[in-house]
This record gives C-alpha cells, sequence and structure tokens, in this order.
C-alpha cells in the first residue's frame, strides 16, 4: 500500500516504521523539523507535497497531540485523499472533535477509522500496543492484519466513536493508578518503609498491574524520566473530565488527580513523567527523598 502518515512524534514515529518493514510505501508528515529529521534518518520518505502525497495514497494514517491538530490534519486529507482512501487516526482526543470529523468524511466517499492505542512508546517501539477501532467494520477488518506490527491485542468496538471513548476509560484508570502509587508509596516511607522494599512487594502482589510493573522499571530507582509528561497527562484528564460532564457522570477521584498534577506542574516537573505526583504527595506529607 501507498501510505500518508502525519505526525511522527514519540508513537507515531515508531508506528510508521513498522509499516515500512512490512513492505508498504510510507511518506511522512510533520509540522516539528527535528522529528522530520528523525523521521528521515530512519529511512521514511518526506511527504514534501502533502497534497500530492495523499493523492496518490491508498490511506492516510495520523497521530496527533490535541483535538486542534486533528481537525486541522483531517480538512486536509478530506480535500486531498485519493477515492476510495481511508483515513485512520490513533490519537487521543475528545469523542466531540472526532465526530465532527466523521461528519466532515460521511460526505466524500472516503472511510474514517478511529484505531486507538493503549501503551507507551517503548511498547510502540517493541509492537506490543493494544489496538482499539471503531469506524465501519468492514474497512477494520480489510485493514487490521496491517496493523499487526503495532500490536496483536486487537479489539473492534463500534461504527462510531466507541475507541475514543475506551481510551479515556483506560487514561482514567491509568492516571489513578499514579495517584494510588502516590499516597500508597508516601504511607510506607513515611512509616519507615524502605523505597526499593515497597517496589519488590508491590511488585509481587495482588495489585501489581502491567503499568505498576512497567513503571517500577524506573521509579524503584527514583528515575522520573518520562514516558508521559505531567502535562500530556493534564491533557487527558481534562478530556476525561469533559466527557464524564456531557455524560454526567460524576468523576471525583479523576478531579482530584487533576490538582496533583496541577501541583507537580506548579513545582517545576512539567518536563519529568507523569508519576511525578508522587513527589507532590511526599512533599505534602513532609517526606524529602533524593
Amino acid at each position: 500500500m501507498k501510505l500518508v502518515f502525519l505526525g511522527v512524534g514519540k508513537m507515531g514515529l515508531p508506528m510508521a516504521r513498522h509499516l515500512m518493514a512490512g513492505g508498504h510505501a510510507v511518506a511522512v508528515h510533520d509540522t516539528d523539523a527535528q522529528r522530520l529529521v528523525l523521521a528521515q534518518a530512519a529511512g521514511l520518505t518526506m511527504a514534501t507535497d502533502l497534497g500530492a502525497a495523499l493523492a496518490q495514497a491508498d490511506g492516510a494514517m495520523s497521530s496527533l497531540p490535541h483535538d486542534a491538530a486533528l481537525q486541522s490534519a483531517a480538512a486536509v486529507v478530506a480535500q486531498h485523499l485519493s477515492q476510495g482512501g481511508f483515513y485512520m487516526d490513533t490519537s487521543t482526543v475528545s469523542v466531540a472533535a472526532s465526530a465532527a470529523v466523521a461528519k466532515l468524511f460521511a460526505p466524500t466517499g472516503r472511510d474514517y477509522l478511529r484505531v486507538t492505542v493503549s501503551g507507551n512508546n517503548h511498547m510502540a517501539e517493541a509492537g506490543q500496543l493494544t489496538l482499539m477501532a471503531s469506524g465501519p467494520q468492514a474497512v477494520w477488518q480489510r485493514l487490521a492484519p496491517l496493523l499487526k506490527p503495532w500490536g496483536s491485542v486487537q479489539f473492534y468496538l463500534g461504527e462510531g466513536e466507541q475507541a475514543r471513548l475506551m481510551k479515556l476509560v483506560i487514561n482514567l484508570m491509568i492516571g489513578q493508578t499514579s495517584a494510588m502509587l502516590a499516597e500508597a508509596l508516601s504511607l510506607g516511607s513515611k512509616g519507615g518503609l524502605a523505597w526499593t522494599d515497597l517496589w519488590q512487594v508491590i511488585g509481587a502482589s495482588a495489585v501489581a498491574s502491567p503499568i505498576v510493573k512497567a513503571k517500577s522499571v524506573q521509579l524503584s530507582q527514583r528515575d522520573f524520566t518520562p514516558t508521559f509528561t505531567v502535562p500530556q497527562m493534564l491533557k487527558d484528564i481534562d478530556l476525561i473530565l469533559a466527557e464524564g460532564n456531557a455524560l454526567q457522570v460524576p468523576l471525583l477521584q479523576t478531579a482530584m488527580t487533576r490538582q496533583m498534577m496541577q501541583s507537580a506542574l506548579a513545582q517545576g516537573w512539567a518536563e519529568q513523567d507523569y508519576a511525578a505526583i508522587i513527589k507532590v504527595v511526599e512533599q505534602s506529607a513532609g517526606i524529602h527523598q533524593e
């Protein structure tokens, strides 16, 4: 297939590389010149004339940072993509923004698929993402094998925006896991338990979910190098709270976790992993860790 991939950030670049490794002709586009340098170094072709590249493509894919980026990219794709082509977006965006894109594509004769992914950039590199798809079922069934290098665990959830909502559900639980760890670790530390002992026991306990085990690799060494930054998690929490408001679902704990993320931001930890909220609770408890 001839594919155009828009957005080669930490998630998009390995996904585009996997497609290229699968034998597909992949041209990439990004507004960040540094990301294009990395993409070119990986052997990917640049879509220097985006409109022309889309006109010759079988499909377009994107991994974008927010609603506005999706809507901007979708407008270009809807205008230039070859007739009969598909547009597949993997971004974490609002249900409302995605629905607006679906409305834009409806009269064009081009298919629109939402294929959200769960996992971080390391999992994207390893092809271990979980894929959650919604949109035309026949199109998904045709394209699902194409995405096997992204991850073998794939779910089809419905014809509409189900994949967007499922992604928010998962990210709600990820955010809440970090808040749970922040309080639990602070309680144990203040009581005299060694930091490494805490992680070893938690990792062997009934609460050792995959996300807890993944975080323990770095955090047991108090390494807050980001796989997902504080501002990125704040953005997702805001999407979650907005959807809760739209559906009239009270998300009280999530709202509190947002305040913890905001505190981490105020402390100057914007470029650290969102697990920096552990340090927020530690400060509140008078715990001074190195």
